[in-house]
């Protein structure tokens, strides 16, 4: 029995029904389209699972409380909380207003903290709690000042969390997502005067973007038996572009460049 946040599209949406061929039952949570949670849910009974749409918005104190009481009510317990709902301003931080930087706080670490908040008392046989982050959390790049402390600030809570709610035998982790192919990235490299994605995706050693089911993979993973002891961890999804620097081997030449895979011949 899953819960997942912003479920209706990307990473959500992947996870969703990579939990429903599992046989899970599935909460699909979305805000405002109620046609593309529906087709969400028609996949996960497709594979075998068992979907219900449930319309909330987590911006908000009372949209929080009404999704978990929708759980209570039909449900009576949980398995899996999945925080995966964000939003954010990308803009640079002298043009950024007191009203950009409340929505961040209220779509981006408050629903999470309220969130397991709820879910710990539904999990009453022990769960598994995971929450979005994303590179910005330990990176700066542009237009990403008003979201990227709150992934910071998320994955401080679940360290604090992992701590608390371990005697309830409750593992709390994130996952943090570096380039992932989805609307979020379009929306970003959109931006007026935004670097050429193709330019950036150079740095990034697997020189391609990650996708949803990549990142939804790591969760499940998370989710499962396996991930017994793993506990107050983010885990990085990003194709190893937070271990790379300047000089980068995109940038070298001759006899420095990387050549084309070894054949193993000297």
């Amino acid at each position: 029995m899953a819960l997942i946040t912003g479920a209706s599209r990307g990473i959500g949406r992947a996870l969703a029904h990579t939990l429903g061929r599992g046989g899970a039952t599935v909460v699909v949570n979305y805000k405002r389209n109620a046609d593309l949670a529906e087709k969400v849910v028609a996949g996960i009974e497709e594979v075998g699972g068992r979907g219900l749409a449930v319309q909330a918005d987590v911006e908000t104190v009372e949209g929080v409380h009404s999704l978990f009481a929708r759980v209570r009510d039909e449900f009576g317990r949980l398995d899996h909380f999945v925080s995966n709902a964000a939003a954010g301003a990308f803009k640079n931080i002298l043009d950024l207003k007191p009203h950009h930087l409340d929505r961040s706080y209220a779509m981006n670490l408050r629903p999470f903290v309220l969130g397991a908040q709820q879910a710990v008392p539904l999990m009453d046989a022990g769960g598994r709690i995971v929450a979005l982050s994303s590179y910005g959390s330990t990176r700066a790049f542009p237009t990403y000042a008003a979201l990227g402390p709150m992934k910071a600030a998320i994955e401080s809570w679940v360290r604090y969390m992992a701590l608390e709610f371990a005697p309830y035998s409750i593992n709390v982790n994130g996952v943090s997502g570096g380039l992932i192919d989805s609307d979020s990235l379009d929306y970003f490299y959109g931006v007026p005067g935004m670097a050429d994605r193709a330019s950036v995706f150079d740095r990034v050693p697997k020189q391609r973007p990650g996708t949803a089911q990549e990142v939804a993979d790591a969760i499940t993973f998370l989710l499962s038996p396996g991930a017994e002891y793993i506990t107050g961890q983010t885990m990085v999804v990003d194709g190893g572009l937070s271990v790379v620097a300047p000089p980068f081997f995109a940038d070298t030449s001759a006899p420095l460049s990387l050549p084309a895979h070894p054949t193993g011949e000297k």
